[in-house]
């Protein structure tokens, strides 16, 4: 009953901005989550890591989470999370919040894809034209901005079709409400495995690094560190490789599991393309 409504005041609350602090009371970072999945599933995958990194790097840590990718983008933006988990770090209107990369996963690379069911008549991006495709958010990177640039750079024309997160557009196209949807790969990989879904891929992009978690430069050094650590410790320790092996099983991830400490470097890519995107804003 406990853990029921620590759930539901997680994901009932969704509170964006970071926690008040009491002078008198040790402090509590927030660590916010960019809205793939659904808010529940999100908690009940993420909340066992971030109970592991608390108690190994005795610092006070709390999920923070929104409904849709666009809520979450626009938090990470005004800079609301202490720590996040987010590649809409490196959007341009998010420069002024100035996260800084302190950890990747150890999954490899992710891609943009296009995707539709095996039976479509959809056999290549110029069936496109005209056609409503499904998207996460315009707020989404991999699945938003990486596909629909390269849509207006072969001058296919479309109208997206918005699903709220990752899972809400791939369940669009399971049920046949989208003829053809843009994801992310690794994403997608999950989601299939676990709902059974069957597509077929007809574009790809180039790969990008997987997304990063970063600390806000309001977050005192010493305990980036301490929560750097204990994240990228956790696959070489029993206790969290079970915990990160139980919270893979819930969505359906593949290994490797866990996180190594990581770089703005690492992530050059992004940054080049936000620098050559057609896209107004980044968006």
């Amino acid at each position: 009953m406990v853990a029921r409504l620590r759930l539901a005041a997680i994901v009932l609350g969704f509170c964006a901005a970071a926690p008040l602090r009491a002078a008198d009371a040790p402090p509590v970072y927030s660590f916010g989550v960019v809205a793939q999945r659904s808010a529940v599933l999100t908690a009940q995958y993420w909340n066992p890591i971030i109970d592991y990194v608390v108690h190994r790097a005795h610092v006070g840590l709390t999920l923070k989470l929104v409904r849709t990718t666009e809520e979450s983008s626009d938090a990470t933006a005004r800079g609301n999370y202490d720590f996040v988990y987010s590649n809409h770090i490196f959007k341009p209107r998010a420069a002024a919040a100035n996260y800084r990369v302190i950890l990747c996963p150890e999954e490899g690379a992710i891609t943009g894809q296009i995707v539709t069911q095996p039976d479509a008549q959809i056999r290549s991006v110029k069936d496109l034209a005209g056609m409503q495709v499904g998207f996460p958010s315009p707020a989404a990177f991999i699945a938003y901005a990486v596909p629909m640039a390269f849509l207006m750079r072969q001058g296919i024309a479309v109208t997206p079709v918005f699903g709220g997160n990752e899972e809400g557009i791939m369940a669009q196209l399971q049920a046949g409400k989208v003829k053809a949807a843009a994801v992310n790969s690794r994403m997608l990989r999950d989601y299939a495995k676990r709902e059974k879904l069957h597509y077929r891929v007809i574009w790809e992009s180039g790969p990008f690094r997987n997304i990063p978690v970063a600390a806000h430069p309001r977050v005192p050094p010493t305990v980036v560190a301490a929560v750097q650590q204990a994240f990228a410790a956790m696959a070489h320790d029993p206790e969290g490789f079970g915990i990160l092996e139980a919270s893979a099983r819930l969505v359906g991830q593949e290994p490797p599991y866990g996180f190594r400490a990581a770089a703005a470097a690492d992530y050059r890519s992004y940054v080049d393309f936000y620098r050559a995107t057609p896209l107004k804003d980044g968006r």
